[in-house]
């Protein structure tokens, strides 16, 4: 990666960052804990539909036991971090597809005319649905935009920045019900339950407003992305080769038939992999559960448990078969030596993913985060507000939970007990408070280092990055502030508007009973 000097940039090396954040969290997990720092939440039993009061504590690090936890746990989180072997495993597949020049065609051929912004609004697009597959969308999109967009003769840090913004609000926001959602709705149902039977939540319960959302939050996305963050950046420096206009060229295209036909053919047998009911068909599905999407996404799901494999063999399958077909890949050398490609100079990423892990790790050791989130829930239950200013407390107050606890299934576990019965005691439905919940985690996902991806986000900005100064952690998350301000109000405005006009948030579902 070629290397120019530039202005210098205030701030620690993004790995003394996570150190700075690791030893602020053993002392203050030590102070809070000599403080006896607690908060209590009210729980709903999965099993008896109980709710009962649970009280957390902060445990400390700052002690000889502490120490001992992050010495002897230190080597198995690091080895366990799924974002680092399924980082590296996606990496094989997309070296394959770059090397070969699959990649380039395939941009060259689906952008060359289409205008800057366009592209942009669709990649944005997919980023955001793309949440359908869980959290492996952010190791397959923020390395293909960085490509996408560098291909394109543009910063690669635009794809990169843009991706990660979209990825994180599709967490939250997407027009598939995904297994995140179902999740989700059970803690929402099991709670709606012990107050009113008749209103649950479903599939089809949110599916026009987040209809709305989706488009509106990529359009977002788009407008920022273009307006703010491209002037922000600086300028790209690509050599002359590098900027020749690509023309695709008869070899180029037999070679896209080529791999369009195989991918085709794998594709046609995975899916029938993941149907139900024909012969022989479902093999990837988990039967022990009931609806379709845990099936599908469940723990125990030979489709979940395979889809970093899944994806991975789909991207050799078409770098390969491409390189086949315009001779880039000759023999099984060529096919082998293409493999590392991507993974070259990775070493710092290796590095700055190990000390996430330590930071995660150990932040969720202290249980800091979940003490945050009770204190939340319990300001919601005293706060006394009905209507509007229940609705704006509940969003602010997951918006805090989110910076602390990314994690959505474990928020509204502590959440959905409070705010799914006071919202139905003030005429809302149980859908439009778990609505409330998706859309104010959407805006601020994007800018918390305790997310175990953030660390994939900022690794690509350092490994895209032009300048001697490294890329510091606070100056990857001014990037995403514009999009956390601007979704995080837009979101906040929506549900308001659909709340005062009534508009169904899905099929049978409305804001208020």
């Amino acid at each position: 990666m070629r290397r120019r000097a530039r202005k210098n940039r205030s701030g620690l090396h993004p790995l003394m960052t996570y150190v700075v954040l690791i030893v602020i969290t053993i002392v203050l997990s030590g102070i809070l804990h000599l403080l006896d720092v607690q908060a209590t939440y009210y729980h709903i039993n999965n099993i008896t539909s109980d709710i009962t009061p649970v009280t957390e504590l902060v445990k400390s690090l700052f002690s000889l036991s502490g120490i001992k936890y992050i010495f002897t746990n230190t080597v198995a989180n690091f080895a366990n971090f799924t974002v680092l072997s399924n980082l590296i495993i996606l990496l094989m597949g997309i070296s394959i597809m770059d090397k070969s020049g699959f990649l380039q065609t395939a941009i060259t051929l689906t952008t060359k005319r289409l205008k800057k912004k366009t592209v942009t609004f669709f990649f944005v697009f997919f980023c955001v649905i793309a949440s359908l597959f869980g959290d492996l969308s952010y190791l397959i999109f923020i390395p293909l935009g960085a490509l996408l967009f560098y291909y394109g003769k543009r910063n690669p840090a635009i794809g990169i920045i843009c991706s990660f913004a979209a990825l994180s609000c599709g967490n939250a926001i997407n027009i598939f019900f995904t297994s995140s959602d179902s999740a989700l709705s059970t803690y929402t149902n099991l709670v709606s339950s012990t107050i009113d039977s008749v209103h649950t939540v479903n599939g089809l319960s949110f599916f026009i407003i987040m209809a709305v959302a989706v488009i509106l939050v990529s359009y977002i996305i788009t407008v920022i992305t273009e307006n703010i963050i491209v002037k922000k950046l600086p300028k790209y420096e690509f050599t002359e080769s590098e900027l020749e206009e690509d023309i695709v060229t008869k070899d180029e295209k037999k070679g896209m038939i080529y791999a369009c036909f195989s991918a085709f053919i794998y594709l046609i047998i995975f899916i029938y992999s993941i149907i139900p009911g024909l012969p022989l068909s479902g093999a990837l599905l988990d039967y022990s559960q009931t609806a379709y999407i845990d099936k599908l996404f469940s723990v125990n799901s030979f489709f979940s448990n395979g889809f970093v494999f899944i994806v991975t063999l789909l991207f050799i399958i078409l770098g390969l078969f491409y390189g086949i077909g315009v001779k880039t890949i000759k023999n099984h050398e060529d096919f082998c030596d293409n493999f590392g490609h991507s993974l070259d100079g990775i070493g710092n990423m290796l590095v700055m993913i190990f000390l996430a892990s330590i930071f995660i790790s150990i932040l969720k050791q202290t249980n800091i985060g979940n003490v945050i989130v009770a204190f939340m829930s319990d300001i919601i239950t005293k706060s006394g507000f009905t209507g509007f200013p229940l609705i704006i407390l509940a969003f602010l107050g997951v918006m805090i939970s989110t910076i602390v606890v990314p994690s959505s299934t474990i928020k509204w576990s502590m959440l959905s007990s409070t705010m799914v019965p006071l919202f139905m005691q003030n005429g809302m439905t149980p859908a439009f408070a778990q609505i409330v919940f998706r859309f104010a985690e959407a805006g601020v996902m994007n800018i918390t280092p305790v997310l175990a991806y953030f660390i994939v986000y900022l690794a690509f900005l350092e490994k895209y990055n032009q300048s001697e100064e490294k890329i510091h952690l606070i100056e990857s998350i001014k990037y995403q502030i514009p999009y956390t301000i601007v979704i995080s109000l837009t979101l906040l405005v929506l549900v308001i508007v659909w709340y005062i006009i009534g508009i169904p948030l899905g099929i049978g579902t409305f804001p208020t009973m």
